[in-house]
């Protein structure tokens, strides 16, 4: 079986020949690779060349989000507005007056509206680009204060979202059958969430629940009329599996807030992408404690980057337990066991152990690395990870549910 064949039968439950092992990698490979460090052998290869030869699955979910076909296609990130090449639509803002300027490292980003005028600001510095990261920082969000809730509102409401498939359809050719080519489309999974992670700063937002919460809910419903055009332009487009939300966590899309808020939009999204024959995977990589319920009541089918203890409450048994074949896990493996300054060899080996005990007869199951795999991780720990999976052999059909 093809390592995308592989991933396929775990999302359904299926039998395979072996586990697909797929750790995330972009950022080790991205920092080694400007620093000169990567693996002898690997010096001139690509992360999908180096995949490849090691007999790995290609991690094809998280974007490399520098991979724009110009300047101007980063200019609204930080209203949490991208359009990557590998995205299947396109978003056009129509009646809106926008001046861009780069000082440095950072970019400033002025907004013409009939309701005012908003700024935003980015940074992407040498830090950033040495540790491999590609995504920006935002330093200055479009919402400041309540005068500029109906200028934010005006964005969204006159938003176009285009058909685009030309760049995901290269990114897709890519991958191959090296994994399973996921559309990235949003890492908000509602129009509230859109407001809470991408709009302000967070501590604002929560004061905003609370000293106008009719202003928040009227930007929220403006932010919806963007939404409800996402979802139809979405559908359409040719990947199995699409990326909407990401980075929950118990104390921020605390279990009440995620019901009211998160859950009925994530389960929308579903039932459309559902309809065509289509998979939605969210990006579930904080303490999800208390909030393992509620992926299920939104009828997800992947849990990416789903991390258990060490490095948060729930042990990976309890998330197994919890899920119990009704949705796929993508992760599992936390990244703090990979840094020796975290976990001693010995450690390491006795937590590999206990893990696989926990991993049952391995359906819906791929194995990865969550959230990513650090610079500093140890590559030969992967590679004993690897020989585990060698180890393990055929994964066993889904369990009964």
């Amino acid at each position: 079986m093809t390592h995308r064949e592989r991933m396929r039968a775990a999302i359904r439950g299926e039998p395979s020949d072996r586990m697909p092992w797929a750790p995330r990698l972009d950022l080790w490979y991205n920092a080694h690779k400007r620093a000169g460090t990567l693996p002898a052998k690997y010096r001139h290869a690509s992360l999908r060349q180096m995949c490849d030869d090691l007999g790995w699955g290609f991690h094809a979910v998280v974007p490399d989000f520098r991979d724009l076909r110009g300047p101007a296609d980063d200019v609204d990130r930080a209203l949490g507005i991208y359009n990557l090449r590998m995205m299947p639509y396109q978003t056009v803002l129509d009646g809106v007056g926008r001046t861009r300027r780069v000082e440095g490292d950072r970019t400033v980003v002025d907004y013409e509206t009939p309701h005012g005028t908003l700024q935003t600001v980015t940074l992407y510095d040498e830090a950033m680009r040495k540790a491999g990261i590609s995504i920006t920082h935002v330093l200055g969000y479009p919402f400041k204060s309540a005068a500029d809730y109906a200028a934010v509102g005006y964005l969204f409401e006159n938003a176009r979202v285009v058909s685009q498939h030309d760049g995901y359809e290269e990114f897709a050719a890519g991958v191959g059958d090296l994994g399973l080519p996921v559309a990235w489309v949003t890492a908000a999974a509602s129009p509230m969430h859109w407001i809470q992670r991408e709009l302000m700063p967070l501590d604002l937002f929560f004061y905003e629940m609370h000293d106008h919460p009719d202003e928040l809910a009227r930007l929220a419903s403006q932010i919806e009329v963007y939404w409800r055009r996402l979802v139809e332009v979405v559908c359409e487009c040719p990947a199995e599996v699409v990326l909407v939300g990401a980075n929950y966590d118990a104390t921020v899309t605390y279990p009440p807030f995620f019901a009211e808020h998160i859950e009925p939009w994530l389960r929308g999204f579903a039932r459309a992408l559902h309809a065509r024959g289509k998979c939605l995977l969210t990006h579930t990589d904080g303490e999800n404690t208390g909030l393992l319920a509620h992926y299920l009541a939104s009828e997800i089918d992947v849990a990416d980057s789903v991390c258990p203890a060490p490095m948060t409450k729930l042990s990976f048994r309890e998330v197994r337990d919890t899920f119990a074949g009704r949705i796929t896990i993508m992760g599992g493996i936390p990244s703090v066991a990979l840094l020796s300054n975290t976990m001693t060899a010995a450690q390491f080996d006795r937590f590999v152990d206990e893990f696989f005990e926990q991993v049952g007869v391995g359906d819906h199951l791929i194995l990865g690395v969550s959230d990513t795999t650090p610079p500093a991780a140890e590559f030969e720990r992967l590679v004993q990870i690897a020989e585990r999976v060698e180890a393990f052999g055929p994964v066993a059909p889904a369990r009964a549910e």
